[in-house]
């Protein structure tokens, strides 16, 4: 699998076969550079526009935006989890999706704009998890501490922090950088990854925890 990241929420997940999931499409208004492709799945953990914009993925693919489980390719499944922005049940912003994607043997989780502390529940219907896709920006969603809580509960084999202020970018924004929690981690000086290629047989060799860069195609 090879996985890319465009900024904010956004990865690209591309299988050995071409098979091609987005998440999360940022609108124009968030600041990151817009880039249509084509795509065979997109999911959507909310309907605000930084998060939604699937007119961003050209062709005609499958959208996942509510709870329940979707065969979107014969060895493609997401299973869509149920949870809040905010830490009030989403009286302050709503609903959130938490997403398990199985793809190529591996189980990737991206928690949307989690903005709360992970229930029971919500690892029970998790399970495993080798790669967690998690915002660490607070604000909007949880922050580095809370962050590394929840990564140490999910225990994945690997995580790619997500939704934090980019130099250059979203300067403005009320959230925090990713210094913090890659400091709260202990990888304080990982090196940007413009792509990351990992199979369910080399995980284990990759750094547990991995920074994206944004600014590669």
């Amino acid at each position: 699998m090879l996985i890319s990241y465009h900024g904010h929420s956004e990865f690209c997940l591309e299988g050995a076969d071409g098979f091609c999931l987005l998440t999360d499409p940022y609108d124009d208004h968030v600041g990151y550079p817009m880039k249509k492709m084509r795509c065979d799945a997109v999911t959507v953990s909310h309907g605000h526009g930084d998060h939604s914009d699937t007119k961003k993925a050209l062709g005609n693919p499958a959208i996942v935006d509510s709870q329940g489980v979707w065969m979107i390719a014969p060895d493609v499944t997401v299973t869509a989890i149920p949870a809040f922005h905010d830490e009030m049940q989403g009286a302050k912003r709503g609903n959130n999706l938490i997403m398990k994607i199985e793809m190529e043997g591996l189980s990737i989780a991206h928690l949307g704009d989690l903005g709360e502390m992970i229930t029971p529940g919500q690892l029970k219907a998790l399970g495993k998890i080798d790669i967690l896709l998690i915002p660490v920006g607070g604000y909007y969603t949880i922050d580095s501490a809370q962050a590394k809580e929840i990564t140490e509960k999910i225990a994945p084999r690997m995580v790619i922090p997500m939704h934090y202020k980019a130099a250059g970018v979203n300067e403005d924004w009320p959230i925090s950088d990713e210094r913090e929690f890659l400091s709260l981690m202990n990888a304080k000086n990982a090196p940007a990854c413009p792509l990351l290629r990992v199979t369910k047989e080399d995980l284990s060799q990759h750094p547990s925890v991995v920074l994206m860069d944004w600014k590669t195609e």
